[in-house]
């Protein structure tokens, strides 16, 4: 079996004996969609009077845990994952809803940069 072509932004790396390119598909934000197994949801809002990005953690009762609050996307997750480590929780645990919470919270920390308050969750 032929190796795939080596992808040409690749530099300086080799690729290993079983490389492959794998095409993604196309996601669909209704089909796709699975709840967090716990429950568990946030919401953010981008907070205007404060200059400040705000994530609630909220459970399957709808109610609000805790509120994290910052200026950058990275410290938001941070104190987020970290306050879930320290107290032994698991609000967030699948892969694409972590990846969804990064995604997010870097679109409100540019809206908030740039004064641009069309942001809006997804």
């Amino acid at each position: 079996m032929a190796q795939p072509e080596r992808p040409k932004w690749v530099k300086d790396k080799s690729t290993a004996t079983d490389f492959e390119v794998i095409q993604a598909p196309p996601w669909d934000d209704y089909k796709d969609f699975k709840i967090e197994p716990t429950g568990h949801y946030v919401l953010i809002k981008i907070l205007w009077d404060r200059a400040q990005i705000s994530v609630a953690v909220c459970n399957k009762e709808h109610e609000i845990l805790k509120e994290f609050r910052g200026k950058r996307a990275q410290d938001i997750w941070t104190a987020l994952f970290n306050y879930e480590e320290k107290h032994s929780l698991q609000w967030l645990t699948k892969k694409d809803h972590i990846a969804y919470l990064g995604k997010e919270l870097k679109k409100a920390e540019i809206a908030l940069a740039m004064g641009n308050s069309g942001y809006y969750q997804e």
